[in-house]
């Protein structure tokens, strides 16, 4: 596949085309404490829109920001103005993590033609270039059809599965010391440490210190000692609530690695249960 990178000269060489639509999918990660909305009004890419991922969550589902069902994305996207044929760029306040989910959530429906901007709208002021306040005209609803790619999204029974026969590998994109189990996790009544055979990549690894994403070649680099290669068993990605995962997987597809899968309730869901492993060993 293409890359799912978009740099901020080629957004900005096409932001007038009407077929593109261009997404702030700023949201909260554990210790942040500011209104993603309000960070919207106040400053963003001229004629974007606002992709609030709680919104495009499953209402009835006890874990953070759970991927919804296929009739719940299609009512929501299709409100923003998006059909199938539009191409979609996701771009956030500066923690890459949202923006990347935005895209995983694309592809698990089907949408292919999407993108990341690459060093989100820190590298867009950066280049000077302009934004604007308030809130864009909303686009005129469409009707949008999905297609879910089941093989994009791993449940409880399948990590289950692979933690018990190895079948994939499991990459890991908390920190090191919430991996290990040397601190406490951030959500109450859940477990400190990892699924056994797991590997630790913390998602800034695939990063510069901009929060561009590194090299393809880079990249490759970091998941082969990972364990993770072209012609190895797809890895599935994981972290504390399905969003920082989602940046290891936008990093597989950037280094031309097979796609994968992520695991959508994470930790949130794999520590916070009695029945399953948990370990702290390297």
């Amino acid at each position: 596949m293409m890359s799912p990178l978009i740099s901020v000269a080629a957004l900005q060489k096409h932001i007038s085309d009407p077929k593109i639509h261009i997404l702030d999918a700023t949201a909260l990660l554990p210790g942040q404490n500011f209104n993603p909305r309000e960070a919207f009004t106040g400053n963003h890419i001229p004629g974007s829109a606002y992709f609030d991922i709680d919104l495009f969550s499953d209402p009835e589902s006890t874990q953070p920001h759970t991927a919804p069902g296929a009739a719940h994305f299609e009512q929501r996207f299709g409100a923003l103005g998006i059909s199938h044929a539009d191409t979609v760029v996701f771009y956030d306040q500066g923690n890459v993590a949202s923006s990347c989910r935005g895209w995983w959530l694309c592809r698990l429906f089907g949408h292919d033609n999407v993108y990341v901007l690459d060093g989100g709208l820190p590298a867009w002021v950066n280049h000077d270039l302009p934004t604007e306040q308030g809130i864009s005209p909303a686009k005129a609803a469409a009707v949008y059809h999905s297609k879910t790619h089941y093989s994009r999204i791993k449940g409880l029974g399948d990590m289950l599965d692979c933690v018990r026969y190895g079948s994939n590998p499991v990459l890991d994109a908390r920190s090191a010391d919430r991996f290990y189990g040397r601190v406490p996790e951030p959500r109450a009544g859940v477990a400190s440490g990892h699924m056994p055979g797991a590997i630790n990549l913390p998602y800034q690894n695939v990063l510069n210190p901009d929060k561009t994403f590194l090299s393809t070649e880079k990249l490759c680099d970091i998941f082969s000692q990972a364990g993770v290669s072209a012609s190895g068993a797809p890895a599935i990605t994981t972290c504390g609530s399905g969003m920082t995962a989602s940046v290891l997987s936008v990093a597989l597809a950037h280094a031309g690695l097979p796609q994968g899968a992520l695991y959508d309730g994470s930790w949130a869901e794999w520590g916070a249960r009695t029945d399953t492993p948990v370990t702290k060993d390297k």
